[in-house]
């Protein structure tokens, strides 16, 4: 294993997020600050408990999640795209790096943001509700492996990118939909029962749930298939970037 060539790649990415730490960082926790001021703090203080936590606790895991999943993909989308769009690409094809390396220097970054972005949320929410983790250790890696397994289907959506426009429409046009529809803002149990089957189509639904139950012990789906779902994911994401680099599709083209 060439560390130095991960190495390299791992700290050219993290690099790039602290140039533009704005954009990065400040801007997507200010956004869920918002979240937490309207839906926890005035909207919040007007609806009852659910499950037995309030309002306020109850949506900080979806809105963690709502986070997590635009900026895993977001980060590893725009590492990999634009070394494709500038060409560099092939320099870094034709060095002594393997496959695995390059997908750890750009995927590791891009998760490592990911996490950061997490926890600074999970920070920031202590000024406005208070919560307790139930399951601190369960919570710390559902987070990472979230951030993992997104941030390599950002890296399979930027290959496949043939623009910057393209970058953006399955975060938009696909991701955030099924994060808002997955439970992040109530309990699949309150929608009638027809609904809550339909629901379960929706894989976010497993990860809220099961980062939800981290915190409170309470959850939609039992624990044990919400880390099945996220495990096939993370699978599925692999399978694809090895075919992929095997075939060079979206690569050597």
């Amino acid at each position: 294993m060439n560390w130095h060539a991960v190495k390299a790649i791992y700290r050219f990415e993290m690099a790039r997020t602290f140039r533009t730490i704005t954009q990065s960082i400040a801007s997507p926790v200010l956004s869920t600050s918002l979240y937490f001021i309207v839906f926890g703090t005035a909207i919040g203080a007007r609806m009852g408990e659910i499950d037995g936590v309030s309002y306020g606790a109850f949506i900080i895991p979806g809105l963690i999640m709502l986070s997590l999943l635009g900026e895993s993909i977001s980060n590893a989308s725009f590492g990999i795209y634009m070394p494709k769009w500038a060409g560099t690409i092939y320099e870094v094809l034709s060095a002594p790096v393997s496959h695995v390396e390059i997908v750890l220097g750009y995927v590791g970054a891009a998760a490592t943001k990911s996490v950061m972005l997490g926890v600074l949320i999970l920070v920031t929410a202590r000024l406005f509700v208070p919560y307790e983790i139930a399951h601190p250790l369960w919570m710390a890696g559902f987070l990472v492996l979230t951030a993992v397994s997104f941030s390599l289907f950002g890296f399979i959506i930027g290959l496949w990118a043939d623009d910057f426009q393209k970058l953006q429409v399955i975060p938009l046009m696909v991701v955030t939909p099924l994060t808002f529809l997955g439970g992040a803002f109530y309990s699949i149990s309150m929608l009638p029962p027809v609904w809550q089957k339909i629901t379960l189509f929706n894989p976010v639904v497993y990860l809220i749930s099961g980062f939800r139950w981290s915190f409170y012990g309470t959850a939609d789906v039992h624990i044990a298939v919400s880390t099945t779902m996220v495990l096939a994911f993370l699978a599925a994401c692999l399978a694809i970037v090895w075919w992929i680099f095997r075939t060079g599709w979206k690569l050597k083209a």
